[in-house]
């Protein structure tokens, strides 16, 4: 390849250069040069998640970089995918353009497909035309189809709690479900009975703890479902007002002159209740 120095640049080649260069044997990164497709998937989740906070905390700038370095995991995918003959960058990029044109009949196809894309179970069949084109292509390179179950769509690779949504989603769609939210709160007392009773059952095996405490959360996410609301959002809402009133305490201890081990949990707790009365989310709510 060209040894011509990288700059940067707001040309996507440039960014495809560097990391060809930075997996070229003998004069590339000895650290990229170690990588595989799996060991890279820690690094593309992370940065998925930069991005998010990014966006939470409305900084643009960190937003840029975030978006550069997300980026950046798809640009590392093909190009490990490229040096074994699979594909390419320029694939990736063909391959989410005919998806999304194809996923968008009402706004690029012609007249008929305009009207026909918006009509009623217009999604499902495109999804199954999809699959069916992937099918097709894997078996033009020999790739043997996968056994998906019913399930599989969900991916097991989603945070737990997500993945515990989405597979309570698709499992509805086929009906294995409560009609309404009532039942699943019993559910949801249910379980907690039955971990109760481990725990007072005496000694008891960390796997069957862990089994009845996932029961819980999954009943849980369950029945933030039926209420229509997100459970990763629920949590992350009250992470946030965690911080906030844990802060308040910190800034008691500090106001004293005191470190934050040195309160005692009364104290602590005197704290706490001082930031949930007087807690703007809080009292947003009660008005």
């Amino acid at each position: 390849m060209s040894q011509i120095a990288p700059k940067p640049s707001k040309d996507i080649t440039e960014l495809l250069r560097i990391m060809e260069a930075l997996r070229t044997p003998v004069t590339g990164c000895p650290w990229d040069l170690e990588q595989d497709f799996a060991s890279i998937v820690p690094y593309t989740i992370e940065e998925a998640y930069e991005v998010a906070e990014a966006i939470r905390i409305g900084d643009k700038v960190e937003l840029k970089e975030e978006l550069g370095d997300l980026l950046l995991q798809v640009v590392y995918h093909a190009q490990m995918a490229q040096e074994e003959g699979s594909f390419d960058f320029g694939d990736v990029v063909e391959a989410i353009t005919r998806k999304m044109i194809g996923r968008h009949p009402h706004v690029f196809g012609s007249a008929e497909e305009r009207t026909r894309g918006l009509e009623k179970g217009a999604w499902d069949r495109i999804k199954s035309a999809e699959k069916a084109q992937k099918a097709a292509e894997r078996l033009a390179l020999g790739i043997p189809a996968p056994e998906k179950q019913f399930l599989d769509d969900v991916p097991a690779s989603f945070p737990a709690l997500l993945e515990a949504e989405k597979l309570q989603r698709q499992a509805a769609r086929v009906g294995f479900d409560w009609g309404a939210a009532a039942p699943v709160l019993a559910k949801i007392k249910e379980e907690i009975s039955e971990l109760e009773a481990e725990l007072h059952a005496g000694e008891i095996a960390r796997e069957a703890m862990e089994d009845e405490l996932g029961d819980v959360l999954f009943a849980v996410a369950n029945l933030a479902r039926h209420l229509d609301i997100l459970p990763e959002a629920a949590l992350k809402r009250t992470n946030d007002k965690f911080r906030r009133r844990f802060a308040h305490i910190e800034a008691g201890a500090q106001q004293e002159g005191r470190p934050l081990d040195d309160l005692s949990l009364e104290e602590m707790e005197a704290y706490w209740q001082a930031a949930k009365a007087f807690d703007p989310k809080r009292q947003a709510h009660k008005r």
